[in-house]
């Protein structure tokens, strides 16, 4: 699915919800390393994301007594669409002020061709094949910046490798 700027990202979040509902179990059958209790509660865990079954807090207007408001709880996990993209948010402030105060970041993520997915799937503990990869990313991502700008340039980058899902390009 892909969103235009007008949707919402809950539009979004509700899509991948019913996919796992409709075929976590036929997942979980075809790929047994995945029936575990770890990765069942992470699951479990996003589906009752900002939903009332899982929890929330209620807050009235302390004025007329009438507006009565419930705000979910979030589950937090790195599964679930807009908790991870909160906790990656986070974590590029902090290395952003960690590693070069006043230098403005972007967050990047580079994934691989589906036709390419399952050789590193199949090979995801390989720690050289990884490592060679996010450092053909780097060298890449430094190509294009140097031509941009018409003479070559150093950068600072963080590179993570996405194995899995859509061929997606974003930033941040």
């Amino acid at each position: 699915m892909v969103l235009s700027p007008s949707q919402p990202q809950g539009v979004d979040k509700e899509t991948f919800r019913q996919i796992i509902l409709d075929h976590w179990g036929g997942f979980k059958e075809k790929n047994p390393t995945y029936n575990r209790e770890q990765y069942e509660e992470v699951v479990q865990k996003m589906l009752g994301c900002g939903k009332e079954e899982g929890g929330y807090t209620e807050y009235i207007c302390l004025r007329c007594g009438q507006d009565l408001r419930r705000v979910c709880f979030t589950c937090k996990s790195s599964f679930c669409l807009s908790c991870a993209k909160v906790y990656v948010d986070d974590f590029v402030d902090q290395v952003s002020r960690v590693l070069h105060p006043g230098v403005t970041y972007r967050h990047i993520i580079l994934t691989i061709p589906g036709q390419l997915r399952i050789y590193f799937y199949r090979d995801r503990f390989n720690k050289s094949l990884l490592s060679a990869l996010m450092r053909c990313g780097y060298e890449c991502l430094e190509d294009v910046v140097s031509q941009g700008k018409g003479h070559d340039i150093k950068i600072g980058a963080i590179v993570v490798i996405q194995t899995h899902g859509g061929n997606i390009i974003c930033s941040r």
